[in-house]
C-alpha cells in the first residue's frame, strides 16, 4: 500500500508502527454551526481510508476530536443568549445526524477540548520547562516558533519568508509576530479554567496535540485533515508535540483537497456555501449515498467541483449500479474475479477512489451482460462482488428497489424541479396505477395502458415490463 505523505511530498510504502494496527487522528469540527459540504468531503475521504484499512484486515483506532471552546463558539453563544454547553451540544448533535446520514462511521474516540484541559496544561508546562514557550506580559502563554528548528517542514515555508510577509503583531506581548498562543488568559465573562498562569482557556493548536498524544501516544501512524489546515494548524501541532515529547508525532500526514462550487472556491462571502442538511433535504438528492458518491468520485488529494450537474451524474452512476443489482439474489459466498484485484490495486495506490468506482461500473456491465445471456450464477457472483466492494466505499448499502424508488424532486436552492405530479404520486398511488395498467393490458385496452405509462413517465416513473408479466418501476 502506497500513501502520499504530505510531510515528505511523495508516495511511500505504508507500514504501521504496530503490525496489524493503524492508529489514526483526524481533525474534527468546531461545533458552533451546522456542517457544510467541505466538512463532509474531509470526513468522507478519511472514512473511506478507515474502511479500506478494515477491509484489508487491520485493526484501526480512529480518533476524531471536537473543538468545543473557542472565540467563535463564545461569540455565537453570546449572540444567541445561551450557554456554551447548550450551543455546543446542539451543534454536536446536528453534526452526528449529518455524518450518520452520509454513512460516516462514528470514531472510536471523540475527545472534546474541554475534557482534556489537564493534558493541555501539562503539555504547555512541558514546553515552558524546555524553553519553547513563555508567559507573555498580557498573561497569555506563547509558543516561540524560532526555538523549533524544524518549523515549516510540513508546509515547506521558511521562517524568513513568513516573517517578511507577516503583519506587525497587534499583540505587542509577542516576542515574534509568528509566535502563537498556547493558553489564553481569560477576559471578563469568558469561560475559563484554572492554570499555573492564571485562569484561561486553551489555544486552538494545542488542543489537537494534547488530545492525540493522550489517546494514541506520542508517535502514531496517520494524522489527517483538510489541506487548509496544513499551515498553520498542522505545522504548529508538529512544533508543539515534537518539542514537548521529544518524539516524532505522526508518521504520515494526509490532506484532502478543497470543495469548489460551480468551479469557484466555496465560501460564505460568495454565497455558494451549502450545509450538508440543506443538500440532503433539497429534494435533488434521492438518498445521501448520492452526495457520498459525488464526494468520493474525485481523488481525495485533489479539488472537487460541487454542482447540480455533478449531483445528477452521481445519481445516474448509482442508479446504474443499483439497476444491475435489481432482481438478483446475492449469494453468501463467491469467488472474487479480476475486478477485486483491480479494485484493491486502485485503493492500494493512495486510495484512488475514482479508479475504484470505475471498477464497480465495469462490474455492473458484466452483471447486465450475464443477465441478458441467462447466466444467472455468474450474474449472482458478480453482484455479490459488486455489493461487497461498494460497501468498502460506503455505498450500495440499500436494497436496490428501495434506492431506485426514492424520489428526486427538485433542484438545490432553485425552482428546478420535475413536474408537480412527481411529488403527488406516492408508492401506493404508483402501485395502483400499475395494477390498473396491468388489468387494461389483460383486457386488451392498450390505449388506456399507454395513457397510464405516459402519466407515470411524466411523473418521473420508469416502467420495465418483465417476461413473467410483472412490472418493475423506478424513479428517474
Amino acid at each position: 500500500m502506497q500513501i502520499f505523505n504530505s510531510l515528505t511530498g511523495r508516495k511511500e510504502p505504508f507500514t504501521p508502527l504496530t503490525p496489524g494496527h493503524v492508529r489514526m487522528y483526524l481533525c474534527g469540527d468546531t461545533v458552533y454551526d451546522y456542517c457544510h459540504i467541505g466538512h463532509a468531503r474531509s470526513k468522507l475521504a478519511f472514512d473511506v481510508v478507515r474502511r479500506y484499512f478494515m477491509y484489508r484486515g487491520y485493526t484501526v483506532t480512529f480518533v476524531r476530536n471536537i473543538t468545543d471552546i473557542d472565540d467563535k463558539i463564545i461569540a455565537r453563544a453570546a449572540e444567541e443568549g445561551v450557554s456554551i454547553q447548550e450551543l455546543t451540544e446542539r451543534f454536536t448533535k446536528a453534526m452526528h445526524e449529518d455524518y450518520d446520514r452520509l454513512g460516516i462511521l462514528r470514531p472510536d474516540h471523540e475527545p472534546r477540548a474541554t475534557e482534556h484541559i489537564p493534558h493541555i496544561i501539562a503539555m504547555t508546562q512541558a514546553l515552558i520547562d524546555k524553553g519553547y514557550a513563555y508567559v507573555a506580559s498580557n498573561g497569555d502563554v506563547m509558543y516561540a516558533v524560532a526555538k523549533f528548528e524544524g518549523y515549516g517542514k510540513l508546509s515547506g515555508k521558511q521562517l524568513s519568508d513568513l516573517r517578511a510577509g507577516a503583519r506587525v503583531a497587534v499583540d505587542e506581548a509577542k516576542r515574534d509576530p509568528l509566535d502563537f498562543v498556547l493558553w489564553k488568559r481569560a477576559k471578563p465573562g469568558e469561560p475559563s479554567w484554572p492554570s499555573p498562569w492564571g485562569d484561561g482557556r486553551p489555544g486552538w493548536h494545542i488542543e489537537c496535540s494534547a488530545m492525540s498524544c493522550a489517546i494514541l501516544g506520542t508517535r502514531f501512524d496517520i494524522h489527517a485533515g483538510g489541506v487548509d489546515l496544513k499551515f498553520p494548524h498542522h505545522e504548529n501541532e508538529i512544533a508543539q508535540s515534537c518539542a514537548a515529547t521529544g518524539d516524532t508525532f505522526a508518521q504520515v500526514w494526509m490532506h484532502n483537497g478543497f470543495v469548489n462550487v460551480d468551479n469557484e472556491k466555496m465560501s460564505k462571502s460568495l454565497g455558494n456555501f451549502f450545509r450538508i442538511r440543506d443538500v440532503l433535504d433539497s429534494g435533488h438528492v434521492r438518498d445521501p449515498e448520492v452526495l457520498r458518491y459525488l464526494l468520493i468520485s474525485s481523488h481525495y488529494r485533489g479539488p472537487i467541483n460541487f454542482s447540480l450537474a455533478q449531483l445528477d451524474q452521481a445519481d445516474a452512476a448509482l442508479v446504474r449500479l443499483y439497476t444491475a443489482l435489481r432482481d438478483i439474489e446475492i449469494p453468501a459466498a463467491f469467488t472474487p474475479s479480476e475486478a477485486t484485484t483491480a479494485f484493491e490495486a486502485a485503493m492500494d495506490d493512495d486510495f484512488n477512489t475514482p479508479e475504484a468506482l470505475a471498477v464497480l461500473q465495469t462490474l455492473a456491465t458484466e452483471i447486465n451482460r450475464a443477465k441478458a445471456a441467462g447466466e444467472r450464477e455468474l450474474a449472482e457472483a458478480r453482484a455479490a462482488e459488486l455489493t461487497k466492494l461498494g460497501q468498502v466505499l460506503g455505498i450500495l448499502q440499500l436494497a436496490p428497489a428501495e434506492f431506485l424508488r426514492r424520489p428526486k424532486l427538485s433542484g438545490l436552492g432553485a425552482d428546478a424541479g420535475a413536474p408537480a405530479s412527481v411529488a403527488m404520486l406516492d408508492e401506493t398511488q404508483i402501485e395502483l396505477l400499475i395494477a390498473e395498467r396491468r388489468e387494461a393490458r389483460r383486457v386488451k385496452n392498450f390505449k388506456r395502458a399507454d395513457e397510464i405509462r405516459a402519466q407515470l413517465a411524466q411523473a418521473g416513473i420508469v416502467l420495465e415490463d418483465k417476461p413473467d408479466g410483472s412490472t418493475e418501476w423506478r424513479r428517474q
